[in-house]
């Protein structure tokens, strides 16, 4: 993976066995980093266990990411057990969580709601973003891979305004800080999955799965090789980008087929 030594990834969200930031972890680990994940549950520690099962140096960190001391210390794990960060997959964030805050249209969501799906989705990004960029900027080295979503930047369904406009503001950050670390020798690009099945994916989205041009949802893993590619060294040429991992589903205008 490196001719400089193992790289340290730092991948955010990577809780659950079946999800993009586990899936990331396992393919970086597997290349040769040395990773620390984080989640806000205790459930890190699992995954910690399977990736050390693999052979992978790992940390895990439970931390609240929209807090700052939950981002300190996350990137103190990282200096303390490997020495820096070179590599941060930004996957932390996601939908409305039941029973906590819900979805809604503009006319009809609570500025609460508003603003904690932005901190889920958006704040946690900036954070650990800005925390990183003292050590990249010092090494001259550094890749940062932020996980937006076709919602938001590239489509859009009806209900959940503010996780859309979390997910475009993904990319806009992504764009901006790019070009702000360009000579720095940091690279920070954007993945945007479609209908990927992962643990969290309602029928209703395995359903919108099947009615996509590839005719199936996504996998964890499909995300994980894009991911794994823009955080890799030959990807030094590519920075303020979008890829979108969605099976031509924003491209499809047949869907009644």
């Amino acid at each position: 993976m490196t001719t400089q030594g193992p790289r340290v990834a730092i991948i955010t969200g990577a809780g659950s066995t079946r999800g993009i930031g586990f899936a990331a972890a396992r393919l970086l680990g597997t290349s040769g980093a040395q990773v620390v994940i984080t989640s806000t549950t205790n459930r890190i520690f699992g995954r910690v266990s399977e990736l050390r099962a693999r052979g992978i140096r790992a940390e895990g960190v439970v931390a609240d990411l929209t807090d700052q001391a939950g981002v300190d210390a996350v990137v103190t794990c990282a200096s303390d057990s490997f020495g820096g960060v070179d590599i941060l997959v930004n996957n932390a964030g996601m939908t409305a969580v039941s029973g906590s805050y819900a979805s809604g249209a503009t006319d009809r969501l609570p500025l609460d709601h508003w603003r904690a799906s932005l901190d889920r989705n958006l704040t946690t990004t900036f954070l650990m973003t800005r925390a990183v960029l003292g050590h990249m900027r010092a090494a001259g080295y550094g890749r940062i891979v932020n996980v937006s979503s076709v919602s938001g930047p590239v489509a859009a369904y009806g209900g959940d305004v503010a996780y859309h406009a979390a997910k475009a503001g993904v990319v806009g950050l992504t764009r901006s800080t790019a070009i702000d670390t360009a000579r720095a020798g940091v690279t920070v690009n954007a993945v945007a999955p479609g209908w990927i099945d992962t643990a969290s994916a309602s029928d209703h989205e395995r359903k919108m799965g099947a009615a996509t041009p590839v005719g199936r949802s996504g996998t964890a893993d499909e995300v994980a090789y894009v991911i794994a590619f823009l955080a890799g060294e030959g990807a030094s040429y590519i920075t303020g980008q979008l890829i979108t991992v969605d099976g031509a589903n924003s491209i499809s205008e047949e869907r009644g087929r």
